[in-house]
């Protein structure tokens, strides 16, 4: 797992944030406490995180989808980059880690425009079938537990709506993927995606080598 995009030497990575990152100062002090954090490497990149923003806007996107919130910066860039009246529905199983996005969503002012939900995702995702919002979602990000990762594309891509987009993290997996001698569990869940998604027709696809791995798979 990489925060940062693979493959760039330093003074390149360094020299593409110091011309292209924007970055509001609630998301940097955001990013600067995770950074203490034990689990830091769970945190999506600044370059990522931009990127996504622009997706959502691009796209028009008023409904949001995330599984798996960690300290919250991915649902804070995303619910900065909602329109006024925009929802996101964020999945997450850990009070401790989301206390901290709780604290920055509050000082960003879009606490509003998330709802958290703590329990195991697929049954948060189950439940917002059971509830009717099949094809209601324009946007879904996936950075959870990779054992499941199969399980929360299947629901995602019930829950988007035609012309929406599903975005998965780290499917280059710091390389992993590509080394066919590694056969641990989530590196070969990954791998499997990928391989399914390559030959999914339900979706028009895009993997960008951004940060750890970024797919992109717009329902068709």
């Amino acid at each position: 797992m990489s925060k940062q995009t693979l493959g760039l030497e330093n003074h390149i990575y360094q020299y593409l944030l110091s011309v292209s990152i924007r970055e509001p100062e609630v998301l940097t002090k955001l990013r600067q406490e995770t950074a203490k954090h034990p689990r830091n490497i769970m945190q999506i990149s600044p370059e990522q995180g931009q990127f996504m923003a622009l997706l959502v806007q691009l796209m028009g996107a008023k409904k949001a989808l995330e599984i798996g919130v960690f300290t919250g910066y991915s649902s804070l860039v995303v619910a900065l980059a909602l329109p006024p009246e925009g929802k996101m529905v964020a999945c997450d199983v850990s009070e401790e880690y989301t206390s901290i996005a709780r604290r920055y969503w509050e000082q960003a002012g879009v606490a509003d425009k998330i709802d958290l939900r703590i329990a195991p995702a697929i049954a948060t995702l189950d439940r917002l079938i059971a509830e009717g919002e099949t094809d209601t979602f324009d946007f879904a990000f996936i950075d959870a537990d990779k054992s499941s990762y199969d399980d929360y594309y299947e629901r995602a891509l019930k829950l988007i709506r035609p012309g929406g987009l599903i975005a998965i993290d780290n499917v280059l997996w710091s390389g992993q993927v590509a080394d066919s001698k590694i056969q641990d569990n989530r590196t070969k869940k990954i791998r499997a995606l990928n391989e399914k998604i390559h030959k999914d027709e339900r979706v028009t696809i895009s993997m960008i080598p951004i940060a750890d791995g970024l797919t992109l798979a717009r329902k068709n």
